[in-house]
């Protein structure tokens, strides 16, 4: 069973991953050594390895793995560096943060969620991170980080998830009206950012970033 597991996260990184055009090694290699397996629902997890988004509850998905590889590659995240995660999640992506950077901060708005992510990442000694129960639009870090990863969607980019950023920071956000999203990286330079479109995309909005209603009469 375990050579079979083994088998499957390859293929997902040679045949999904790799071809699109995930190729920072320090991801790959972090891909590779984190078990997404232990991450996904147990009535899913045969899904694990697979190219599809995996429903977490409350209205939520696991990324594709492509998203993910593609997500962690554009953020480049550099061993010293302090991150910030919005949306924990399954947990999966703040491990992977872990693994790469030096201190990871991670919120979500539901409390199940960060102590599932909490006993998973404890399970793998991946003890460099601060959960903490917050609404990501109202929240009020007590610092700048060297980069901030948004893992839903927000109808319109917040401008104090751009405030977030030390100079050099890079925001990875997934914006625009469902079912065509756009994926970004923004990079602080001083007072302006450098804007890279990465991919179209549609994944589900985080909580309280949706489009407003449009009302017919």
């Amino acid at each position: 069973m375990t050579l079979d597991i083994e088998q499957a996260r390859h293929a997902m990184i040679e045949q999904q991953i790799r071809p699109w055009e995930v190729v920072d090694m320090r991801v790959l290699q972090t891909l590779a050594a984190i078990p997404r397996e232990r991450f996904v629902p147990e009535q899913h997890r045969a899904l694990a390895f697979a190219d599809t988004a995996l429903p977490i509850g409350h209205g939520q998905s696991m990324f594709k793995p492509v998203l993910e590889g593609r997500m962690l590659q554009a953020a480049g995240i550099q061993a010293n560096d302090e991150v910030l995660e919005i949306g924990t999640g399954s947990g999966f992506i703040t491990a992977c943060l872990a693994h790469l950077a030096r201190a990871v901060t991670s919120i979500d708005i539901h409390a199940d969620f960060l102590e599932s992510a909490k006993d998973r990442l404890q399970a793998l000694d991946l003890n460099n991170v601060r959960f903490e129960l917050a609404d990501a639009l109202a929240y009020q870090p007590k610092q700048q980080f060297d980069a901030v990863l948004v893992t839903g969607a927000v109808a319109a980019i917040p401008e104090a998830f751009k405030r977030w950023l030390r100079p050099g920071g890079r925001l990875f956000v997934i914006h625009g009206l469902s079912p065509v999203q756009e994926a970004l990286c923004m990079t602080r330079e001083g007072d302006s950012f450098a804007v890279q479109s990465l991919l179209e995309t549609d994944v589900p909005y985080l909580t309280g970033a949706q489009p407003e209603p449009k009302f017919t009469f």
